[in-house]
């Protein structure tokens, strides 16, 4: 590697993952909101609200992520002219492509979210939810207080797997112009071409970073707090 390309890729690097981390934490906070929301559509009594969850589920999952990034940015932006930032900051175009990628990114995730959820729903015995429903619960309260915090607890590994895939996803943000990792790689490769393999290494150890400990936690996390049967 070239005292060249260090000398302009290193003071990039820290920028490049913060945008990638934030990224990461603004849609896996959205995710899990409109995941949890989306599972409770889907174990609900009312039909129309199943089907509904159901059918947006199985679309958006089976829909690839890059053409969701295009449709946020080119239907909501250009076609529809939606603004997610004030178009007389300098910054508009940044800030917008940063925010219509969170949008996209928690359209996408939730539903894997929803799936995790409804994985660990399917662990808590029956009966229980019956004994609820005989006390006089509603289903939300059946929900929130008995169903919902053992399906999380049986959750936690399949919720870290979908956590870990969405800071890799977050490199498709570079097709409309984000600037994170993986965008500040490509931006490398060009001018440095002969350095491809160690610009590849390093932002790859830079993901490593990021994934491993998440991975580690979620796995302890899984055994600690398993549901004991």
């Amino acid at each position: 590697m070239s005292s060249e390309l260090w000398s302009d890729m290193g003071p990039e690097l820290w920028p490049a993952f913060w945008v990638t981390i934030k990224l990461s934490v603004y849609s896996a906070i959205g995710s899990l909101i409109l995941g949890i929301i989306l599972t409770a559509m889907r174990v609900c009594p009312v039909g129309i609200l199943r089907a509904v969850a159901n059918a947006y589920t199985t679309i958006i999952r089976n829909t690839p992520l890059t053409l969701i990034i295009l449709i946020a940015s080119l239907g909501l932006y250009y076609n529809l002219n939606v603004l997610l930032a004030s178009d007389s900051g300098s910054k508009f175009i940044e800030q917008q492509n940063f925010r219509l990628a969170v949008l996209a990114f928690i359209v996408y995730t939730s539903t894997f979210v929803a799936e995790s959820l409804r994985s660990g729903i399917n662990t808590v015995p029956f009966g229980q939810a019956e004994a609820a429903r005989s006390l006089g619960m509603s289903f939300m309260q059946n929900f929130r207080y008995v169903v919902f915090p053992q399906a999380v607890r049986g959750s936690i590994v399949p919720l870290g797997n979908t956590l870990i895939a969405l800071i890799k996803n977050t490199t498709i943000a570079s097709v409309i112009g984000v600037a994170e990792a993986s965008l500040l790689m490509k931006t490398m490769q060009e001018n440095y071409a002969s350095d491809m393999f160690a610009i590849f290494a390093i932002i790859a150890v830079g993901f490593i970073i990021l994934t491993l400990p998440t991975g580690l936690f979620f796995g302890w996390a899984g055994k600690r707090w398993a549901v004991k049967r």
